[in-house]
């Protein structure tokens, strides 16, 4: 199989099954309960499928492995390896023709489209429901159909001028004389495609198309109706003992066995000369057994086994996820590979990971025992092998060793993008746990309470060294979606970061004037200014003069270049983003995972030393409270009353009350809003974006609002309760809708979105940066759209692009940017101040490129921020930046818990749609 470059699947012809076959299955038995050994000519049989010992046939005649070639006189049984039972084919001879159902039953229908039939007509035909006319002597006119009531009128008059039949021997007679005629059916096709007609044009075209396929593919159409049933090797529908002594047989098994018994008793009743209507019967039963076999389900109701489940067919052996090709051809389970549950590891710099001593031992376990022996630690690999074993204290030298130059692969699943999967330098600890960069984590989607990480290691040197320069996480710092960073400081580093750079005017020795940073320290050191303390400083690095500031603030700007400038400023979660895109904008990636491990460091530090902590009396119900309540509930009483009164409809009163109670709940998040500042460590939290957010503080002090029934309607009844204050019997009950709505949500549509993701991946994989320039002269419009919210601002829309034409200030004439350069973030502000409002750009929508893209028309990478190299695949990139985050807001959903607003789950069905 490694020499396979190509597999071709053609439709397996009579003549070719034979060919493979070793021999005819005519019993539907498999294993004698007495002697435990096949029955012979049965599903399991020796002489058809090899023996079920190495070099034994079944009588014992024949032993050892000097008789090997030789075929037993007395039982048939070649003796061979017994692994030929995963090889040989066996044949089932059918007493009548039946049809694939892959090839009636499949959309578009190929059999009932090379016939020119009506699939239901075709359908009809074959399960013996209906007649289609063979043969009429005054002109050809086939595939017309009667019903048995014309057919049983019209016999005994014309009984020499027409010839019917039904189920799929006629079938089979009209694919023979279309193989025989192709050429003339295609002439005639064509006639039709010339037709005024659109809808027979459309139907002619498709039909041209197939017989043209079957021209060229050299497949015969005759060979869609199976004469000959292929058998499956014996070792891949097994038969095994347990341990009481019965037996568990693949379902293929059953189908087979149903398929024998019908066709046994067709081939009985044909030879006593049945009446014609049993024949037929028992001919229909044929083709629903071997439309079982082959896909089970698609035609009818499905067969089921003893426990009531639906026997496996050897279509769903194929399809799914499960199936051969995805499961054990494009997945294949990897050695050297390790699973355990991930722990934050704070020390750790962003290009390492922690991997426990034993786990790493086992990983690398031949490198070591391969260097042991190297450096005459070990005379023999049994010898450095023993002494890995026993975890000798050699060993452990030797493993530092080796994993210095040998970096490893974490995976955490779901895998929805390419920064699913990272590489790492690997660094020796105790314990089990694997231990993570707490700055990688939103790249994994990865969080600490409980989730597991397999770890990889790539084993050739090519595969080593694609790995530290493709896949090392400094590389990969950027989102492949938007070009956002995806290692910005999170959580408590954030809260850290916030509560160094945070100003308290009245804080101790505030308004003290320092030369420099070294004075402001040895003050703070004893204790003469606070932190947070408002303070002047003469001399500062990165600031063109004296500057007020606090002593944190100084502190802050140690960790970063002074090449960015003095970072004079609350540092809250989007300052934070901001000055991480900065620092990847001028700095290389090695500069500014330093520089972000600093910033880490010292976020760590100070959320520790802040001592920030909540506690239940932090949360405080606002005062204003009940007047808001009060006036909603009388707006409601008002709009319940004018509806009793026949005022407004149902649906108005509806809409008055939602609108009431919305507006009811803006206006007490605005109170909360109003009084964050006395909440303590929650108000640090949410202002500073380390944790949670307004809407979630409104829940637990002010009212939870309007929540959403199962089938997201709104219902009118509100929860008027916080958390702080605890919920009714009535508004606990409500409640519970939306918290059974995110369990859900999270279990069933997470795997509608990665299904979407996988569609979306199979139609745009192809789409592959091809050459450097289309040369397309015509340029895309990019205009500004103020009145669109769901739209990026104008300059956004701009970065990255190719310049389509000339672009010149239309004030002075100035060009500002020639054709095919990009525009990078400051000449978007350039063109937005100089007030263009049509900016002419390369797109991807208008390139010319045959099968991919150019260079030009795609512009920036957005996970390089350079210009996209010729060879990326720039459709997969696409398709993972809209699977994933529909996955991940999926999973928001749980939460949540329900909250009335726009919900994910139900825009994911509208996307599907879209795309």
């Amino acid at each position: 199989m490694n020499s396979t470059t190509a597999i071709r699947i053609s439709i397996a012809s009579p003549e070719q099954i034979r060919a493979w076959s070793s021999g005819e299955v005519q019993k539907g038995e498999t294993i004698n309960y007495r002697t435990q050994r096949p029955e012979k000519d049965g599903l399991f049989c020796e002489k058809i499928f090899g023996p079920t010992k190495d070099w034994e046939c079944q009588c014992g005649k024949y032993k050892r492995q000097k008789y090997k070639g030789v075929v037993c006189d007395r039982c048939g049984v070649e003796v061979t390896r017994s692994n030929v039972r995963r090889q040989r084919l066996g044949h089932i001879a059918l007493a009548a023709p039946v049809a694939n159902i892959w090839f009636v039953k499949n959309t578009p229908s190929v059999m009932s489209l090379a016939l020119d039939l009506k699939l239901s007509d075709l359908t009809r035909v074959l399960y013996y429901s209906a007649y289609v006319i063979n043969r009429v002597d005054i002109e050809l006119m086939r595939e017309k159909l009667e019903q048995h009531v014309s057919y049983d009128r019209l016999k005994p008059f014309w009984d020499d001028a027409f010839e019917a039949d039904m189920g799929a021997e006629p079938v089979l007679e009209s694919l023979k004389l279309l193989d025989r005629g192709l050429d003339q059916e295609r002439y005639y096709t064509e006639q039709e495609m010339r037709a005024t007609s659109s809808q027979i044009r459309t139907k002619a075209g498709k039909r041209m198309r197939l017989l043209e396929t079957f021209r060229r593919s050299e497949n015969r159409m005759q060979d869609m109706i199976m004469t000959i049933l292929p058998v499956l090797p014996p070792e891949l529908r097994p038969m095994v003992q347990l341990d009481g002594g019965r037996f568990a047989t693949s379902d293929l098994n059953d189908l087979y066995r149903r398929v024998l018994s019908r066709n046994h008793r067709l081939k009985r009743f044909a030879s006593m000369r049945a009446p014609g209507l049993m024949i037929r019967n028992e001919k229909r039963m044929l083709q629903e057994a071997v439309d079982s076999l082959i896909d089970n389900g698609r035609q009818g109701k499905a067969v089921k086994g003893k426990r009531d489940h639906a026997l496996k067919s050897l279509s769903d052996l194929l399809k799914g996820k499960q199936g051969r090709f995805r499961q054990n051809l494009l997945g294949k389970r990897v050695d050297y590979s390790g699973r355990s549950v991930i722990v934050v590891g704070p020390e750790l710099k962003m290009d390492q990971c922690g991997l426990p001593k034993r786990m790493a031992l086992e990983l690398f376990k031949p490198f070591v025992m391969h260097r042991l022996v190297l450096s005459a630690l070990a005379p023999n690999i049994k010898a450095a092998k023993r002494m890995v074993e026993r975890s000798s204290p050699e060993v452990w030298h030797i493993l530092e060793d080796v994993i210095k130059d040998r970096p490893v692969m974490l995976n955490r699943a779901p895998t929805l993008h390419r920064l699913g999967i990272q590489a790492f330098k690997p660094v020796l600890i105790e314990g089990s746990a694997i231990q993570l960069h707490p700055l990688v984590c939103s790249a994994f989607n990865a969080d600490f309470d409980g989730d597991q990480m397999a770890v990889h290691v790539p084993l050739s040197t090519m595969a080593v060294n694609e790995t530290r320069t493709v896949m090392l996480s400094i590389n990969n710092m950027l989102s492949p979606a938007s070009g956002d960073p995806l290692v910005a400081p999170t959580l408590d580093m954030v809260m850290g970061c916030y509560y160094l750079t945070e100003l308290l005017p009245d804080g101790k020795g505030a308004g003290n004037h320092f030369y420099d940073i070294h004075e402001a320290r040895i003050a703070y050191s004893d204790g003469q200014i606070d932190l947070r303390a408002p303070i002047s400083v003469i001399d500062v690095a990165g600031a063109d003069g004296p500057v007020d500031t606090t002593m944190g603030r100084l502190i802050f700007n140690e960790t970063i270049p002074d090449s960015l400038g003095y970072k004079n400023q609350v540092m809250d979660r989007g300052a934070i983003k901001d000055l991480t895109s900065e620092l990847y904008r001028n700095l290389t990636n090695v500069e500014t995972a330093q520089a972000l491990d600093k910033i880490k460091e010292m976020g760590f530090y100070y959320a520790t030393k802040s001592g920030i902590t909540i506690a239940i009396n932090d949360i405080q119900v606002p005062a204003r409270k009940h007047d808001i309540l009060e006036a909603a509930t009388q707006k409601v009483s008002d709009h319940e009353n004018n509806f009793m009164m026949g005022m407004m409809t149902e649906n108005e009163k509806y809409d008055r009350i939602i609108e009431t109670w919305t507006k009811a709940s803006d206006d007490m998040q605005t109170v909360v809003e109003d009084e964050l500042k006395y909440f303590g460590g929650v108000a640090v939290m949410a202002m500073s974006g380390a944790k949670g957010n307004i809407s979630q503080i409104k829940q637990m002090a002010g009212m939870r609002g309007l929540m959403s029934d199962p089938e997201g309607r709104i219902i009118e009844r509100p929860v008027k309760s916080s958390f702080r204050e605890g919920l009714t019997a009535l508004e606990y009950f409500i409640s519970t809708h939306g918290a059974r709505k995110g369990l859900t949500d999270t279990a069933l549509r997470t795997a509608d979105s990665g299904y979407l993701t996988r569609r979306l991946v199979d139609v745009s994989q192809e789409v592959i940066v091809q050459e450097p320039d289309c040369e397309y002269a015509e340029p895309f419009y990019v205009e500004p759209r103020p009145n669109d919210p769901t739209l990026t601002s104008f300059a956004e829309r701009m970065v990255g692009r190719m310049a389509g034409d000339v672009i010149a200030d239309p004030r002075s004439g100035e060009i500002i940017i020639d054709r095919n350069e990009m525009i990078d973030e400051g000449i978007a502000e350039v063109i937005k101040d100089a007030g263009i409002e049509r900016v002419p750009v390369r797109s991807p929508l208008t390139c010319q490129t045959r099968r991919g893209i150019c260079q030009m028309c795609y512009g920036r990478l957005p996970a390089t921020g350079n210009l996209v190299e010729i060879g990326q695949a720039v459709g997969v990139i696409a398709a993972q930046s809209i699977g994933e985050p529909g996955t991940q807001l999926t999973m928001r959903t749980f939460h949540t818990g329900g909250i009335a607003g726009s919900d994910i789950t139900t825009g994911l069905p509208r996307v599907q749609e879209t795309v």
